[in-house]
């Protein structure tokens, strides 16, 4: 066996493992410094879509059926937290509506003792009265119904008709009750004397 005389590296020379370049580089791969081979992410590979057909490949054949049944049944429980969030929606909006319509009467007590001058600024009356309508107003209670609004069927329960010479549509005269409403909830309609054209 003949002597061979290898010569170690220069300081500017580099040095590649054959093994480590065999393995870095992929068959069919263009040698170049422009070609690179497109590098994955664990993000990448993990934020992957998978559907059933490919996660039942992967799996062994006595396990497909499994892999299958536990699809279905993470579908089934997406499909079960979205009708119960959706389900607390809908008893929250109820539970403020039942709390809303029982403050109704008191908040018809507050207007009647204003309209008498019963709530003075600085009397005790008034401080509570504005810390009930604070309140009320936090529920996302809206109040409507005032005089020379049009009249809308809709919104407003008509307890009389006036027959007012000059007016041209029918327009509310006098509010006896106020309207009150939650969101898209109709808590209370406003009862008014509604002014029609008279004939």
């Amino acid at each position: 066996m003949a002597d061979k005389d290898f010569e170690g590296p220069d300081d500017g020379d580099e040095v590649v493992d054959s093994g480590a370049a065999d393995q870095a580089a992929p068959e069919g791969a263009a040698d170049g410094p422009d070609t690179q081979p497109e590098e994955l992410t664990v993000d990448d590979i993990l934020g992957a879509a998978q559907s059933d057909e490919a996660a039942v490949a992967d799996a062994p054949a006595e396990e497909h059926d499994l892999v299958l049944d536990l699809k279905r049944v993470q579908a089934e429980y997406a499909n079960y937290r979205r009708r119960t969030e959706e389900q607390r929606e809908v008893e929250i909006a109820r539970a403020k509506g039942s709390v809303a319509k029982g403050m109704l009467p008191v908040l018809d007590d507050l207007d009647r003792a204003e309209k008498h001058g019963d709530l003075e600024e600085g009397t005790p009356l008034a401080a509570i009265a504005d810390k009930i309508r604070t309140v009320v107003a936090r529920l996302g209670v809206e109040r409507y119904g005032e005089a020379g609004e049009v009249f809308d069927p809709q919104q407003h329960e008509a307890i009389f008709q006036a027959p007012t010479p000059g007016t041209t549509e029918a327009t509310i005269l006098e509010v006896v009750e106020v309207g009150y409403r939650l969101g898209d909830l109709e808590l209370r309609p406003a009862k008014v004397v509604v002014a029609v054209p008279a004939e």
